[in-house]
């Protein structure tokens, strides 16, 4: 079964998408950027109320939006974001001199950190393939220009298919996510990933706005059924089985 990653940006689109039956809660402000991230603070409330009644449902947050080189400046907000309670911290890279550099130093940092790798026109398959080899928890595929296009205009499903199936063999989940949405849900379930991650599809009118619960149903049932429903509990049990969830 196929994961819905709801991304939201506050306590209560985070309680709306939890009971609809999202099955990660994946923290991030759409307003700074593809990645852009909340202040530490509002992320560690909404975990300690998450937990209070989601114990089990993984949680994940971004750091913001910041350059593969800016390596220190990572490494703070990788820790400061790690220790607000999170089970996931996301950290969006993109190819370039720095990419490896950044990957080999999230892999080092004691946090379970997934890196998202952003496909805009393309990506590096060397790149992938090194994100894949480092032991990752998980590794994402998403773009960062949220100009119209979905992560399946930059790249072609079999060479997504092959990224999946690397991180997969290496024992990390696997999942994609940039501007998806209706048009593109037969291309994933195809590619069956860990985990779909959506924002836009989501909100009543754009990225921007507020996330709809119904429509969290709609795309959680949608994508449990593309291989099986066993449920939303069946799937965070499976997360913590993977030894990556804290509860």
């Amino acid at each position: 079964m196929t994961a819905l990653l709801a991304s939201v940006r506050s306590h209560d689109e985070a309680l709306d998408a939890a009971r609809a039956g999202a099955d990660l809660i994946d923290l991030k402000e759409p307003n700074a950027g593809a990645l852009g991230g909340l202040a530490i603070g509002d992320i560690a409330r909404i975990v300690r109320e998450l937990r209070a009644r989601y114990p089990v449902k993984p949680i994940s947050a971004t750091i913001g939006d910041l350059p593969a080189d800016a390596l220190d400046e990572i490494a703070a907000r990788v820790i400061e974001v790690s220790d607000t309670g999170v089970d996931y911290v996301k950290v969006g890279v993109t190819p370039g001199p720095a990419a490896r550099r950044c990957l080999e130093q999230l892999a080092n940092l004691p946090a379970a950190v997934v890196p998202v790798l952003l496909c805009d026109g393309g990506m590096d398959g060397e790149l992938a393939a090194f994100a894949a080899s480092l032991g990752f928890v998980g590794v994402m595929f998403d773009t960062s220009a949220k100009d119209g296009s979905t992560l399946f205009d930059h790249v072609d499903s079999e060479t997504l298919a092959r990224w999946l199936r690397l991180t997969r063999e290496r024992g990390g989940m696997c999942g994609v996510a940039g501007s998806l949405g209706w048009a593109q849900l037969e291309q994933i379930r195809a590619l069956a990933p860990d985990v779909a991650g959506l924002r836009t599809a989501l909100c009543v009118d754009g990225r921007r706005s507020r996330v709809d619960p119904q429509r969290v149903a709609q795309w959680a049932d949608a994508l449990h059924r593309g291989s099986g429903d066993v449920g939303a509990a069946g799937m965070a049990a499976d997360l913590v089985a993977a030894g990556a969830v804290r509860v």
